[in-house]
């Protein structure tokens, strides 16, 4: 039972990678969420045992790979922000649904940060404002995320 709820958990961050990756028209392509920060930030939160920093870093790594961006900039930053959820993931629990996509807006801009101090330090990038678009929709999609992960995790009595 525990690898099927493994697969589980695999399945959901899978397909958060392929949304990742999604081609959209380029006028939506700049408030594309951060499907992978939503997935991981809500399994780290249920299941802070199974979902992690190493698995942040994993799935950064992959995402940096699928990305084609110097490798370990999504893993360090995926991993930092995950850090922030993990070490107070009793508090973020216990706030409403709408309190928590608040946090998860505030971590994303973060995670954004980083990824661009990273990507600054190494090559020549540029900060634009729409770099932060989305922080913005990512925390407006948290609610709907939260209440279909939650939904799956039960129905498959992830634990």
């Amino acid at each position: 039972m525990l690898a099927h709820n493994g697969i589980i958990i695999l399945l959901t961050l899978l397909l958060a990678l392929i949304a990742t990756i999604i081609p959209m028209p380029l006028s939506v392509d700049d408030f594309r969420p951060d499907w992978v920060m939503v997935v991981i930030a809500y399994w780290c939160l249920a299941c802070p045992s199974r979902v992690n920093i190493v698995t942040a870093w994993v799935v950064g790594f992959i995402l940096d790979v699928l990305l084609g961006s110097v490798l370990g900039v999504h893993a360090a930053s995926l991993a930092i922000s995950v850090y922030i959820i993990a070490d107070n993931f009793q508090k973020i629990r216990n706030f409403s649904i709408w309190q928590q996509a608040i946090i998860i807006g505030l971590v994303t801009v973060l995670y954004h940060l980083l990824v661009f101090w990273i990507q600054r330090f190494l090559t020549d990038a540029v900060f634009l404002p729409s770099y932060l678009y989305p922080a913005l929709t990512t925390a407006i999609l948290w609610p709907w995320a939260f209440l279909l992960l939650r939904k799956i995790r039960r129905h498959f009595k992830i634990k």
